[in-house]
């Protein structure tokens, strides 16, 4: 089998030791990819397990629909899954992660919880051409408007939404370059000194958020609220600079992969269910499981070594 993330970032290494952890329980092998974060690289290493010949490939697809010609080729071949990332409009035989846009809901009500005043909140986040990212980020909009639960909505990246008591003033992407990201909180709160709360959305965003709160005198004054569980966000958290965080417990995405995989090459189809999602729950990490979240994520990662 082999997993494909969608960059290299620790997240990955979290799935990858799910992934291993099942494949050892299983007996079968396992290879987990990383591609270098371009939808072209990620393209190339598909194209190559494809040529390679393994028995089936789960992704987290970059581009929801450009890479539609090469996984409906690999999945005219063998089993097919997307996790983490969706391509609905692909041949897929299922989709394995969190509910997104349920999940950028739960970001929208710890802003809230937050800044129980309201205010001006900027979001950061890497790309919008994945699925996940777009479903995210609505979600965060659609909960701080008080808005009703409505996936399909999408709000444009230059409009400015706002209702109640809270104003999205821009959505920064930063197409997963790092120094961009931190740049764009830097530059948000010089533009924004009444900014209340800035919230990541990708892994390496909260900790970029965090940098630049620190350096401009902000921590604590502005709020920070993530998504997925790297380390400093974590560590923020439990030193109060960060407020909270959503989990998608990528552990789960590659243990549930490697085990779908295996059934489905050994032609037991009753692993996908009807609609073809498996649903992992996502878990909000504040101050008061911070501790006991950060032991879990330790020792699971352990288990790879």
């Amino acid at each position: 089998m082999a997993v494909v993330s969608n960059c290299v970032d620790p997240f990955w290494n979290v799935c990858a030791a799910g992934a291993r952890a099942k494949a050892d329980e299983l007996g079968i092998e396992v290879e987990v990819v990383f591609p270098d974060g371009s939808a072209q690289d990620q393209k190339q290493k598909l194209e190559d397990l494809r040529i390679r010949g393994v028995d089936g490939i789960a992704v987290s697809a970059l581009d929801a629909s450009g890479l539609n010609d090469v996984l409906n080729a690999i999945a005219a071949e063998m089993p097919l899954i997307t996790q983490d990332s969706d391509a609905p409009g692909s041949d897929r035989v299922c989709f394995i992660g969190v509910d997104n846009y349920a999940a950028g809901r739960v970001v929208g009500k710890l802003v809230k919880e937050a800044c129980p005043d309201g205010g001006k909140v900027a979001i950061f986040i890497g790309r919008l051409e994945q699925q996940n990212s777009r479903d995210r980020r609505q979600g965060v909009i659609d909960e701080l408007l008080d808005r009703d639960f409505d996936s399909s909505r999408f709000d444009e990246v230059g409009s400015v939404p706002k209702g109640g008591k809270y104003e999205v003033i821009g959505t920064l992407v930063d197409n997963s370059d790092q120094s961009q990201a931190k740049a764009s909180a830097e530059d948000t709160l010089t533009a924004h000194p009444d900014l209340a709360c800035m919230v990541g959305l990708f892994a390496y965003n909260p900790p970029n958020c965090l940098e630049a709160a620190r350096s401009a005198g902000k921590l604590g004054e502005v709020k920070i609220v993530g998504f997925d569980e790297d380390d400093v966000t974590l560590e923020g958290i439990e030193a109060g600079t960060i407020y909270a965080t959503v989990s998608q417990n990528p552990y789960e995405y590659g243990s549930e992969s490697v085990r779908v995989l295996n059934a489905l090459c050994d032609g037991d189809k009753s692993v996908i269910p009807a609609g073809g999602v498996i649903t992992v729950p996502s878990e909000a990490v504040r101050k008061d499981n911070v501790v006991a979240f950060r032991k879990a994520l330790e020792e699971r990662r352990q288990g790879d070594q």
